[in-house]
């Protein structure tokens, strides 16, 4: 298994014959991708400097070791990328510096993109076996790789942000055959962050929660981060999902900024991250 101390070290994740064959053994839903995977320089928004990653056909994850005092915290990350592509750095390997540099393990998941659209899963099944298979195998691992088996959460932007809430509702049942004791374990998310978070909402105007993303009382506690001049995943997307948590009674906390746009990532002041870690160790 890789492990870095700084994840800008380590962008080759783990599969094939270079690292554990846990996760690249476990495509059940396999399907064709438009060509090979590459990685393209792009912007965003803003001008931003972006890595982009695509046609990915092998889900691969990479774990990063805290740089600062291990706090046994461990964190999934789910870049976004619309589940076409995925950008790998502004919304990847910049949140696990981040998370390390705050003693917290982070684990950055390459899930397969682009995906089809299911009737079932409105989005990406393949994504969420992806992620339902990470969230298995940290927790497994735990014990190893010094993390406490009920401190770990998840963290992901825009279309990141929707595997968050669906790794919420998402965890009583793997969407593929078990692979191995892995798939024994958990899957449920002990915390969640959703930043910018996109494919919640329709466009009705009633406000009305995507249905595949069925809130409960057993949805883990939830950290949402907006902005309300995002015109990419608009505020409406958080709204939902927030008004679905309140309604179900699970414990959330919703920051909207006013200016960060679209596309952040970790990098602008006014999405305040660290409220989300502060809340999560109050909680």
């Amino acid at each position: 298994m890789c492990r870095s101390g700084r994840a800008n070290e380590c962008l080759a994740a783990v599969a094939g014959t270079c690292a554990s064959p846990d996760l690249a053994g476990s495509r059940p839903d396999a399907q064709p991708v438009p060509g090979a995977e590459y990685v393209t320089n792009t912007l965003t928004p803003k001008g931003k400097p972006l890595v982009w990653v695509c046609n990915v056909s092998q889900p691969t994850m990479t774990v990063y070791s805290p740089r600062a005092k291990n706090t046994g915290v461990a964190m999934v990350v789910f870049p976004g990328g619309g589940y076409n592509a995925l950008a790998m750095d502004l919304e990847g390997t910049e949140i696990c510096d981040w998370l390390t540099s705050k003693g917290i393990t982070a684990v950055l998941l390459k899930y397969r993109v682009p995906t089809p659209r299911r009737e079932a899963y409105g989005a990406s099944q393949m994504a969420l076996e992806d992620a339902q298979r990470t969230l298995g195998l940290v927790r497994f691992h735990a014990a190893g790789w010094q993390i406490d088996p009920h401190k770990i959460g998840v963290i992901g932007f825009s279309a990141g942000g929707h595997m968050v809430a669906a790794m919420s509702t998402h965890f009583d049942k793997r969407l593929y055959p078990p692979v191995d004791a892995a798939d024994q374990e958990s899957c449920r998310p002990d915390f969640a962050i959703a930043c910018y978070p996109g494919h919640l909402w329709g466009g009705d105007e009633d406000l009305n929660l995507n249905p595949n993303v069925p809130v409960t009382t057993n949805t883990p506690p939830t950290f949402l981060l907006q902005a309300e001049d995002d015109h990419v995943d608009g505020v409406e997307q958080s709204l939902v999902y927030y008004i679905g948590l309140k309604k179900a009674g699970s414990p959330w906390r919703c920051i909207c900024m006013r200016r960060a746009g679209m596309g952040s990532g970790c990098g602008h002041r006014g999405f305040r991250l660290r409220d989300g870690l502060s809340w999560r160790r109050r909680g």
